[in-house]
């Protein structure tokens, strides 16, 4: 109870100054409006006084005649413009045979609807045309906090998937498996700006399912702001979704067929004036296929050396959907109200089978695994916006619930010898509360100030078959954030910030290890950004970031899937700490983008997987669990370059390097110094009839530990696309990986008394067709305040299902 009472205390504390803040600032008068009304109007013949059908509406500014909105007149004589922003207007109403005629409209924040009621035109002659406006995103935008890659500008994408279009993205690396990172360094991936319970359980197969037509842009925020949560030591990954605003309907239907996987996505978007609902289904099922797994295990205990060969394969596949609905009400120019529910579920695992050798004896392992992640994240927001062009105050509110399942079975068949059977069963679930309140004012156009409090209560019960393995884990924080951009000079642009963020932590293990932590963290950060010539820019910056170990890393459940390779969680683990700077540059001539940057990072108590070799009822055995093992300094730089020889013509490239070295005097560790690398290039070429071509590929370099490293890997692919229903839809064809079945993954780990080797061979090799189609039309929502939970370290993925093994519970829902 001591512990809640010093939590809301300093909740309190960081309070105060906020809303003495919004009351000095005061949150009376009008917005200029970020909320949209709508114009009425009847139009009819002033002699017959009969509607007028067809008639030509257009909407301009009173200020400087640009035309804004417009419509036709149903048979009724009736027209109704929506998404008026509130101004001072003139509508235009023309008429083949009748004379043009013009009225003043006025629209406010405070009453956005306008009914001008009947309007008169005279017979005469007069016609006026209507007038369409439109624009395009360019692919790469560099902005001062954030890179930004727009998706949905890249039509090779049709048919993918999240890691199809994450392989694209300038500065990230993307393994088989799906896993995601930035310069070498962990990264916290959202999805419009807010956490998912999938996400939490695996990056990997949570972007498998989000099909690439339902993204709208990636940001990378390689130096966040004190604005985010302080997770992520590499920044932050955030996925923005297509959300649609046109008055009416209109959606997106994508399906994809192939020979390693399948999947389809529904999306469908209603408004109807200020009311706008939203929802998508995804769909992803992977066939599945055999993997073959060697792994040899050798380990010294008390002088005795015992060695292991297991030679076998593994069969998972992997079955999921996700869903959600989204409703967004605006009450009038000054207040929004928005409400999302996803849920996600999904499946992987199979069986497996293994001739064992152990110590020159034979037998046989014939074993299953199933692993299932259910999700529900739910949030509610409220925003309120001001007069002062850009103030904005908001209150949010998100539930997180999650229940995940771990079962498997291993039996050991060997003759003359009784079979023996050992069976497996995890079962988590995660609970997370979490509110938040920001407030944004403008001082002027070039000075904003951002100040903000955040409470996160989560708990998380891990349920074994056998109670002395229980675990049930609280961890509450509470933070405060103050964050102020202004233009130095005409050139120069400064964001700087300060986070504070208490963290309490209680878990209890069984019933015999009970541990509490609690920590408090300061988080500067700063970028300073300078426009040079042109649409040249060179940015410095500085943050510091923290890794909070999460379920996966923490539960000290013995997984023994893999009896011979079990894992476990470890309970005391500190979380890491880093140091980054960041020296960047981009450039934008004729078309082409060049974006690149040196950096240098400095992580303590880095956490990293750790083998020790025991003996249990008799077995030699290599344990992994994790342990921090020291400090790191790394440095290294990106370059990411997009070109375009002809106009039709797009070559993209991306290049990172970073070196690895951990040393701690404590533990006796010190590894060198290795290079790390991450290689991509791409080129795609726009033919004549809407046609697409597109060939890629991507290298990885060795991924190095303190124990041992994994091998270099590589994988490529090609597309082809077609548009087709006057471009409304696209179908194509892709391979992947067509001039080999596997990807060969060899991984080693060595100690001073035990050796482990896997080798992998993943069925990557893949031909598919994909079908796209879109209806309505694509007019896309402002990004709202939402909840944002970032702050806790993942695991990754398992390398292609392996031994058969899985981490037990996944990591914490929702953060």
């Amino acid at each position: 109870m001591k512990s809640y009472l010093k939590y809301l205390a300093f909740l309190f504390v960081v309070a105060v100054p906020i809303f003495s803040a919004n009351a000095q600032f005061s949150f009376g008068g009008a917005t200029k409006p970020t909320v949209t009304g709508r114009v009425t109007a009847v139009i009819l013949d002033s002699l017959t006084k009969k509607p007028i059908d067809y008639a030509s509406i257009s909407l301009f500014n009173a200020k400087d005649n640009k035309s804004v909105n417009g419509g036709l007149t149903d048979d009724k004589g009736k027209v109704v413009l929506q998404n008026v922003v509130p101004d001072d207007y003139k509508l235009t109403i023309g008429f083949m045979g009748y004379k043009t005629k013009t009225i003043l409209v006025k629209t406010t924040a405070g009453k956005p609807d306008q009914n001008v009621g009947v309007i008169y035109i005279s017979p005469t002659a007069g016609n006026l045309k209507e007038v369409e406006i439109t624009g395009q995103a360019a692919l790469i935008e560099n902005k001062i906090d954030k890179l930004v890659y727009n998706a949905e500008q890249d039509i090779t994408n049709a048919g993918g998937d999240a890691t199809d279009v994450m392989r694209k993205v300038p500065m990230l690396s993307v393994d088989i498996n799906g896993n995601v990172q930035l310069r070498g360094s962990s990264v916290r991936v959202l999805i419009n700006g807010k956490p998912s319970g999938t996400m939490a359980n695996s990056v990997a197969d949570a972007l498998k399912m989000i099909p690439a037509e339902q993204i709208k842009s990636v940001e990378v925020i390689t130096s966040p702001s004190a604005k985010y949560d302080a997770e992520g030591s590499g920044g932050i990954i955030n996925i923005i979704t297509k959300k649609k605003t046109a008055e009416g309907t209109s959606g997106n239907v994508s399906a994809t067929a192939g020979t390693r996987s399948n999947n389809g996505s529904f999306n469908l978007n209603v408004k109807t004036g200020r009311l706008a609902v939203n929802g998508s289904l995804g769909l992803n099922q992977a066939y599945p296929q055999n993997s073959k797994v060697v792994i040899f295990n050798s380990a010294t205990v008390e002088g005795v050396t015992n060695t292991t060969l297991q030679d076998g394969y593994s069969k998972w596949s992997r079955v999921g959907y996700n869903g959600s609905l989204g409703l967004d009400y605006d009450f009038n120019g000054y207040n929004n109200i928005s409400t999302t529910a996803k849920m996600n579920r999904f499946s992987n695992g199979g069986p497996g089978s293994s001739v064992i050798t152990r110590n020159n004896m034979v037998s046989t392992n014939i074993r299953d695994m199933d692993m299932s992640f259910n999700n529900l994240d739910w949030n509610v927001d409220y925003r309120k916006t001001t007069k002062r062009d850009g103030e904005e105050f908001s209150v949010s509110a998100q539930l997180s619930a999650g229940r995940n399942g771990s079962d498997f079975s291993n039996r050991f068949i060997s003759a003359g010898i009784p079979d023996l059977i050992v069976l497996g069963h995890n079962t988590g679930k995660n609970n997370e509360y979490t509110v938040q309140s920001d407030y944004v004012y403008p001082f002027s156009k070039t000075t904003v100030f951002e100040t903000g409090v955040k409470g996160i209560f989560r708990n998380i019960i891990s349920d074994y078959d056998q109670a002395q393995q229980d675990f049930d884990y609280d961890q509450n924080v509470a933070a405060a954030y103050g964050v102020i951009g202004f233009k130095l000079t005409k050139k120069i642009t400064v964001k700087a910030g300060l986070r504070a963020e208490y963290t309490k932590i209680d878990g209890l293990a069984g019933h015999t290890l009970d541990f509490d932590n609690d920590y408090f963290n300061l988080f500067p950060s700063m970028v300073i950004s300078k426009t040079l010539k042109g649409m040249t820019t060179l940015k410095l910056s500085y943050n510091r970031r923290v890794q909070r170990p999460s379920l996966f890393y923490l539960n000290p459940f013995r997984n023994e899937s893999d009896v011979f390779n079990p894992m476990e969680g470890n309970p005391k683990l500190a979380p890491e700490l880093t140091d980054n700077i960041e020296l960047g540059y981009s450039t934008f001539i004729k078309g082409s983008v060049i974006t690149a940057s040196v950096f240098y990072k400095n992580t303590q108590d880095v956490i990293e997987s750790f083998i020790r070799p025991i003996v249990d009822n008799g077995v030699g055995k290599n344990l992994t669990t994790y342990i921090n093992v020291g400090t790191s300094q790394s440095y290294g730089f990106n370059v990411f370059g997009s070109y375009n020889p002809k106009p039709k013509w797009t070559l993209m490239a991306n290049l990172g390097l970073n070196t690895y070295e951990v040393n701690s005097r404590d533990k006796d560790v010190s590894t060198g110094t290795f290079l790390n690398y991450t290689a991509f290039a791409r080129s795609a070429y726009a033919l004549p009839k809407g046609w697409t071509t597109e060939l890629w590929g991507v290298i990885n370099a060795p991924k190095r530990t303190f124990q041992g490293k994994t091998d270099m890997m590589y994988f490529y692919g090609a597309a082809v696309k077609k548009e087709i229903l006057k471009k409304k839809a696209t179908i194509g064809v892709n391979v992947l990986n067509p001039f080999n079945r596997d990807l060969n993954i060899k991984t080693t780990n060595t100690t001073a008394n035990s050796f482990q080797r896997s080798d992998i061979h993943y069925p990557l090799r893949s031909f598919g067709i994909n079908f796209s189609y879109k209806f309505g039309k694509m007019n896309f929502d402002a990004k709202k305040k939402k909840v944002n939970n970032d702050d806790v370290k993942k695991e990754e993925q398992q390398q292609g299902g392996g031994n058969g093994g899985g981490g037990g519970v996944g990591g914490l829902q929702g953060n």
